[in-house]
């Protein structure tokens, strides 16, 4: 009889007793898991409109958000701006439609500041001890590791990662700053001479869905696309035959399939003018059932500058002074796990307000006092003796 060690395995060669090599995971760049569900988000480049996608605290990969405004104003643009300015910095690639290669200059820069005076680090004394959940959140209610530049990283270590950078729109974005590569395709194809009667030509909108999908294909699996579509049906932006609801619909209907055959590496927004076409028709809202996220942007008829000149000095009351009311109708990836910290979003009234260094931010609508609300001060009784010497 034979003595043999139990911890020896029989008939196992000695290579693969060896402990197996892990698989080294591949971290894109400003792409992260969602922490309610763990699926891949990236950022919109807006930090206060992250933390309002259903919890996930990002936009996640393989959905769109349609951005509405009432009136002239153009704040769904800015925020289109500041989602290519992210994906550029981020080193993705975006696809626009209907503007042209300018566009790109009008980017706002990545800020530089440090943070405002107001907001200087107290001492750990005078620090107000919260629980260790809420300490991570900043007064918006969004993680630090989104917001504004952060410390320089230790000598020898990697740098950290930032999730949502903070833009200036006083300043444009340097060559320096871009990683990625923007696209820009028209929206307006010119008739051609030699063309015959019988000849179909497709449309710019088709034309746009094919050249991002061959793009995709030929792109690394680590790249990350970002579909803009400004000012949708707009008679400045698109022509007349680009309006018909068979077009439209067929263009989101191509735009949902593609995001659907790469969820982890599309996103896309879009933006539509209310004021020309209202949500009470049935062709809106066939375009509202087509998007993963619709959220509505009724700006107040105030005298507000949205973008002081440059070198003017930013006052924190003005910039935090609010300049419309949002309106949250869809949310993308809501489903039966509940969405997080956005429940109460949804049901609560919302306002936005447009800072030159902190972006667009969102918060919870409040009226501020009334003059007639205000304690009246009682007058001092005439009767009771004079107590002063």
């Amino acid at each position: 009889m034979s003595f043999r060690k139990r911890n020896m395995v029989i008939n196992t060669p000695a290579s693969a007793q060896g402990s197996p090599a892990k698989a080294e995971k591949v971290t894109i760049p400003g792409v992260r898991p969602s922490p309610l569900d763990g699926r891949p988000t990236t950022s919109t480049g807006t930090a206060s409109l992250d933390t309002l996608l259903a919890g996930h605290a990002g936009f996640p990969l393989g959905t769109s958000l349609l951005i509405e405004e009432h009136g002239t104003t153009d704040f769904a643009n800015v925020l289109l701006r500041y989602y290519a300015a992210e994906g550029l910095v981020q080193g993705h690639q975006v696809h626009v439609l209907g503007m042209h290669e300018g566009w790109k200059a009008e980017l706002p820069s990545v800020s530089t500041e440090t943070g405002s005076s107001s907001k200087s680090e107290t001492a750990a004394g005078d620090k107000m001890k919260i629980a260790w959940r809420y300490e991570s959140l900043s007064s918006a209610g969004a993680p630090r590791d989104i917001q504004g530049p952060q410390k320089p990283a230790a000598p020898g270590s990697e740098p950290a990662s930032v999730f949502c950078h903070s833009f200036d729109l006083t300043k444009r974005l340097a060559p320096a700053d871009v990683k990625g590569q923007a696209g820009f395709h028209p929206s307006m194809i010119m008739p051609k001479l030699s063309a015959k009667p019988t000849d179909i030509t497709p449309s710019s909108l088709k034309l746009f869905i094919n050249e991002i999908a061959t793009k995709i294909v030929n792109a690394p699996q680590s790249m990350v696309h970002r579909i803009i579509v400004p000012s949708l049906l707009s008679p400045t932006l698109y022509p007349s035959s680009l309006s018909r609801p068979e077009e439209v619909l067929q263009f989101l209907h191509s735009l949902r399939a593609l995001l659907r055959q790469y969820p982890g590496r599309v996103t896309a927004i879009v933006t539509l003018p209310l004021t020309l076409y209202p949500r009470t028709s049935g062709f809106v809202r066939w375009m509202e059932l087509l998007s993963d996220g619709v959220v509505e942007l009724v700006p107040l008829q105030l005298n507000a500058v949205h973008a002081p000149p440059p070198g003017a000095k930013s006052d924190s009351k003005s910039d935090e002074q609010m300049q419309g009311l949002l309106r949250v109708h869809s949310l993308p990836v809501y489903h039966e796990k509940g969405g997080g910290s956005s429940d109460g979003h949804a049901r609560d009234d919302l306002s936005f307000s447009l800072s030159r260094s902190r972006g667009l931010i969102i918060k919870p609508f409040s009226l501020p006092p009334a003059d007639g609300d205000e304690p009246e001060k009682k007058p001092a009784d005439a009767t009771k003796p004079n107590m002063e010497f």
